[in-house]
C-alpha cells in the first residue's frame, strides 16, 4: 500500500467509512428501515440517506482538497457533522 501515500486523515477517513459500513448493517439487520421524507426531496431509507451522506462527504473532501487550503481534517469534521444531520433530518 505505500505506492498510494496513505495519510493519516485518510486512513481515518476510510477506517470510518468501514466501520459505519458495518454499523449501518448490524442495524439494518436488527431492525429494518422503513421510507421516510425529510428535507430532501424524496423518500429515503437509512440505507439511501447513508449513502448519500458518503457521496456529499466525497464531494466535501474533494471541495476541501482542491479549493482550499484547508486542513483535511476540517474536510473530515464538516463531513461527520454532514452526515448526522442528513441521517438525522434528510
Amino acid at each position: 500500500m505505500e505506492w498510494m501515500v496513505w495519510t493519516t486523515p485518510t486512513t481515518v477517513f476510510f477506517a470510518l467509512i468501514a466501520a459505519l459500513l458495518a454499523c449501518m448493517t448490524t442495524w439494518e439487520v436488527v431492525s429494518p428501515t422503513v421510507e421516510r421524507k425529510g428535507f430532501l426531496p424524496i423518500a429515503t431509507t437509512r440505507g439511501d440517506r447513508f449513502f448519500i451522506s458518503l457521496l456529499s462527504a466525497a464531494y466535501i473532501h474533494l471541495i476541501v482538497v482542491g479549493f482550499t487550503p484547508l486542513s483535511i481534517w476540517l474536510a473530515l469534521g464538516a463531513s461527520v457533522v454532514w452526515c448526522l444531520i442528513l441521517m438525522r433530518w434528510g
